[in-house]
């Protein structure tokens, strides 16, 4: 609300974002587009679509205005807030919701390429680029800086990510490890494992195609993390001094775990149906689930300065519960829709949408388990 307490004009925006490289690893780079007028850098925005959630009318901004189609994310990473002059001469204030879109798929030619240039940037010129300081604050929040930094320092996480056999990763663990333990580098690669998946596991909800390829590799990426688990319990057992307590390193990394494991079930479930189309609601609890590993890749390396930390760490977390809380509406309409549309007509397609959706949520309910966690891994260090 504003001063007068009239309510700001809201709109909804996407930020379009991939990674720079093959690499799991590599820096991310977000789109701007330049506007019609003042052709000034800016994310693809505009007004709510009757009919549409917001983040669906975010997406459809991106593709008109950017080009770019992917996965939406339901939960917004914040707003940003700017005066737009009308025609009559106003000046109002308008506050506009951000979604992160995991850009798939970028089009040659889009409706509004005539009227708008585009451009990938590093996260760091896309802050400087655009004028909104809000907008600016959102992009630079965007980027797991700790994390790319200390994948830049282990220089192992790219390996885990690209490939399914990781044994001379635990090699070079071993070399290393002193009698302290390699806790925060085996958090860090399996963070890595699970962002592989969860972008494995959004590719075959987007697009039923090249369904066995995705499938194998959630699968080899839930085989790698496996891996790493047993290797993180062997040290807690041969470590005498741990980081944190020792309850606290087996429950965060089994949380972790609780994640990928079920997101190799849900693939299990798709491949053992044959399911090959897949509803929206499917598709937006795989876009939480993308964002969500996203964010648990960043939180990952925080935790080596946890008191220096603390305040972005709960941020994270608390972005991940309601992440959850958003992810069991999603959940709740999806398997309404199924039952209205096949729950007497076609009983068995319903009763394998509602498994596909309970594996979908585990994966989230997992996130929040995770976060949980982290929590309580700050309160008790910083």
């Amino acid at each position: 609300m504003g001063p007068t307490g009239v309510a700001a004009i809201r709109q909804i925006a996407a930020l379009p974002y991939r990674t720079d490289g093959t690499a799991i690893d590599a820096p991310v780079r977000v789109l701007l587009v330049t506007s019609r007028e003042s052709k000034r850098w800016v994310i693809p925005k505009g007004n709510p679509m009757s009919g549409l959630s917001p983040h669906a009318a975010a997406a459809v901004e991106a593709e008109e205005e950017a080009g770019v189609e992917g996965l939406v994310c339901p939960t917004p990473i914040g707003s940003y807030r700017y005066r737009k002059r009308r025609n009559n001469g106003a000046s109002l204030m308008v506050d506009v919701d951000v979604f992160p879109l995991a850009v798939n798929r970028e089009f040659p030619a889009w409706k509004e390429q005539s009227e708008r240039e585009r451009r990938w940037f590093p996260l760091h010129e896309a802050a400087d680029a655009v004028d909104e300081p809000d907008l600016r604050d959102l992009i630079r929040s965007f980027g797991p800086s700790g994390f790319k930094a200390a994948t830049a320092r282990a220089g192992m996480f790219s390996a885990v990510a690209t490939k399914s056999r990781i044994s001379p990763m635990f090699a070079w663990f071993q070399r290393l490890l002193p009698k302290t333990g390699n806790f925060f580098e085996m958090f860090e690669a399996h963070a890595v494992t699970i962002n592989a998946a969860a972008d494995a596991m959004a590719r075959l909800l987007q697009d039923g195609s090249s369904a066995q390829d995705h499938i194998r590799e959630v699968i080899e990426r839930e085989h790698d993390a496996d891996n790493i688990i047993r290797e993180v319990l062997q040290t807690v057992r041969q470590t005498f001094l741990t980081p944190f307590d020792r309850g606290a390193i087996t429950s965060l990394i089994g949380s972790m775990d609780d994640a990928i494991d079920e997101m190799q079930a849900t693939v299990q479930a798709i491949d053992l149906y044959e399911v090959r189309s897949f509803e929206q609601e499917m598709k937006d609890m795989g876009a939480i689930i993308v964002d969500a590993a996203r964010l648990t890749a960043e939180a990952m390396p925080l935790l080596r300065d946890v008191a220096r930390n603390g305040g972005r760490l709960h941020e994270l977390t608390e972005r991940l519960v309601r992440m959850e809380a958003q992810a069991d509406e999603i959940h709740t309409a999806g398997v309404k829709r199924a039952f209205k549309e096949h729950g007497e007509s076609d009983t068995l397609r319903f009763i394998v949408a509602r498994e596909i959706y309970k594996h979908l949520e585990r994966i989230v309910d997992a996130f929040e388990d995770v976060a949980n966690e982290i929590d309580g891994i700050v309160i008790d260090h910083s």
